[in-house]
């Protein structure tokens, strides 16, 4: 069973000419989200920080790489 950890991220939230806020993770690069209000923002935002700390299984290996795994 995986132990479930709370994590917190500092976010930029601004609002784009077209009047949607624009909310972006600066701690993982190109995780950004946006939402009519501020609220619906930071909802979608986090959706999008549970899906870039989702691990992948099936990601291509270049030829020169190597696969670990490492425990934190």
């Amino acid at each position: 069973m995986r132990k479930l950890t709370t994590m917190k991220f500092k976010v930029i939230i601004e609002e784009g000419e077209d009047g949607w806020y624009v909310v972006e993770v600066p701690a993982l690069p190109g995780c950004i989200s946006q939402g009519r209000t501020k609220k619906e923002a930071l909802e979608n935002i986090k959706e999008a920080i549970e899906l870039y700390l989702e691990p992948e299984d099936d990601f291509p290996l270049v030829s020169t790489g190597q696969l670990a795994e490492v425990t934190v």
